[in-house]
Protein backbone atom coordinates (compact mmCIF):
# COMPACT_ATOMS: atom_id res chain seq x y z
CA UNK A 1 0.00 0.00 0.00
CA UNK A 2 1.86 2.89 -1.09
CA UNK A 3 0.91 5.69 -3.78
CA UNK A 4 -2.37 5.08 -3.97
CA UNK A 5 -3.10 4.13 -0.08
CA UNK A 6 -1.28 7.75 0.27
CA UNK A 7 -3.78 9.73 -2.24
CA UNK A 8 -6.88 8.05 -0.79
CA UNK A 9 -5.65 8.72 2.74
CA UNK A 10 -5.38 12.82 1.68
CA UNK A 11 -8.43 12.40 -0.22
CA UNK A 12 -10.41 11.25 2.67
CA UNK A 13 -9.05 13.76 5.19
CA UNK A 14 -9.96 16.63 2.73
CA UNK A 15 -13.30 15.04 2.20
CA UNK A 16 -13.88 14.99 6.13
CA UNK A 17 -12.95 19.08 6.52
CA UNK A 18 -16.69 19.37 4.88
CA UNK A 19 -18.16 17.39 8.07
CA UNK A 20 -19.39 19.00 10.98
CA UNK A 21 -16.50 20.27 13.55
CA UNK A 22 -17.17 16.62 15.96
CA UNK A 23 -17.42 14.47 12.98
CA UNK A 24 -14.49 15.58 11.26
CA UNK A 25 -12.32 14.96 14.40
CA UNK A 26 -13.38 11.43 14.79
CA UNK A 27 -13.27 10.64 11.34
CA UNK A 28 -9.91 12.00 11.13
CA UNK A 29 -8.77 9.96 14.00
CA UNK A 30 -10.39 6.96 12.86
CA UNK A 31 -9.36 6.93 9.45
CA UNK A 32 -5.32 7.60 10.52
CA UNK A 33 -5.41 4.35 12.81
CA UNK A 34 -7.04 2.25 10.37
CA UNK A 35 -4.48 3.11 7.72
CA UNK A 36 -1.40 2.83 9.98
CA UNK A 37 -3.33 -0.78 11.13
CA UNK A 38 -3.05 -1.77 7.53
CA UNK A 39 0.35 -0.41 6.46
CA UNK A 40 1.50 -3.91 6.70
CA UNK A 41 -1.68 -5.74 5.00
CA UNK A 42 -1.11 -8.87 2.96
CA UNK A 43 -2.01 -7.55 -1.15
CA UNK A 44 -5.52 -9.16 -0.85
CA UNK A 45 -6.59 -7.98 2.34
CA UNK A 46 -5.00 -4.31 1.26
CA UNK A 47 -7.02 -4.47 -2.07
CA UNK A 48 -10.03 -5.05 -0.23
CA UNK A 49 -9.23 -2.45 2.75
CA UNK A 50 -8.38 0.19 -0.05
CA UNK A 51 -11.56 -0.65 -2.09
CA UNK A 52 -13.94 -0.34 0.92
CA UNK A 53 -12.05 3.05 1.73
CA UNK A 54 -12.72 4.01 -2.12
CA UNK A 55 -16.42 3.51 -2.13
CA UNK A 56 -16.26 5.16 1.03
CA UNK A 57 -14.97 8.35 -0.50
CA UNK A 58 -17.09 8.45 -2.38
CA UNK A 59 -20.28 8.21 -0.65
CA UNK A 60 -18.89 11.01 1.61
CA UNK A 61 -17.74 13.08 -1.48
CA UNK A 62 -21.55 12.79 -2.93
CA UNK A 63 -23.27 13.55 0.59
CA UNK A 64 -21.31 16.30 0.92
CA UNK A 65 -22.35 17.14 -2.88
CA UNK A 66 -26.21 16.88 -2.04
CA UNK A 67 -25.31 18.70 1.21
CA UNK A 68 -24.35 21.65 -0.95
CA UNK A 69 -27.46 21.59 -3.63
CA UNK A 70 -30.31 20.99 -1.51
CA UNK A 71 -28.99 23.01 1.68
CA UNK A 72 -30.59 20.69 3.58
CA UNK A 73 -28.94 18.91 6.96
CA UNK A 74 -27.16 16.45 5.53
CA UNK A 75 -26.93 12.82 6.56
CA UNK A 76 -23.58 11.18 6.24
CA UNK A 77 -22.84 7.66 6.07
CA UNK A 78 -24.62 4.29 5.40
CA UNK A 79 -27.01 2.05 7.66
CA UNK A 80 -24.50 -1.43 7.39
CA UNK A 81 -26.86 -4.35 6.27
CA UNK A 82 -27.08 -7.71 8.31
CA UNK A 83 -25.02 -9.34 5.70
CA UNK A 84 -22.54 -6.40 5.45
CA UNK A 85 -21.66 -7.03 9.14
CA UNK A 86 -21.72 -10.91 8.95
CA UNK A 87 -18.95 -10.24 6.89
CA UNK A 88 -16.81 -8.29 9.39
CA UNK A 89 -13.90 -10.41 11.80
CA UNK A 90 -15.01 -9.93 15.16
CA UNK A 91 -11.74 -7.31 15.46
CA UNK A 92 -13.93 -5.31 13.19
CA UNK A 93 -17.19 -6.00 14.88
CA UNK A 94 -15.13 -4.85 18.34
CA UNK A 95 -13.70 -1.52 16.09
CA UNK A 96 -17.06 -0.79 14.95
CA UNK A 97 -18.59 -0.60 18.53
CA UNK A 98 -16.23 1.65 19.42
CA UNK A 99 -16.38 3.86 16.91
CA UNK A 100 -20.34 3.51 17.63
CA UNK A 101 -19.62 4.24 21.43
CA UNK A 102 -17.52 7.11 20.18
CA UNK A 103 -19.72 8.85 18.31
CA UNK A 104 -22.92 8.86 20.71
CA UNK A 105 -21.11 9.74 23.52
CA UNK A 106 -23.72 12.48 25.80
CA UNK A 107 -23.15 16.36 24.89
CA UNK A 108 -20.63 14.77 21.55
CA UNK A 109 -17.91 14.95 23.44
CA UNK A 110 -14.66 13.60 21.35
CA UNK A 111 -11.41 12.41 21.89
CA UNK A 112 -8.64 13.46 20.01
CA UNK A 113 -6.26 11.93 21.39
CA UNK A 114 -4.47 10.37 24.55
CA UNK A 115 -3.15 13.25 25.67
CA UNK A 116 -5.44 16.17 24.71
CA UNK A 117 -8.22 17.46 26.39
CA UNK A 118 -11.63 16.68 25.31
CA UNK A 119 -13.21 18.74 22.51
CA UNK A 120 -16.47 19.54 22.14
Amino acid sequence: MAGGARRLYRRILQLHRALPPALRDLGDRYVKEEFRRHRAAGPAEAQRFLREWENYAALIQQQIEDKQNLREKAVYGIQLTEEKLNDFRDEQIGQLKELMDEATKPHKKITISKDSEYKT
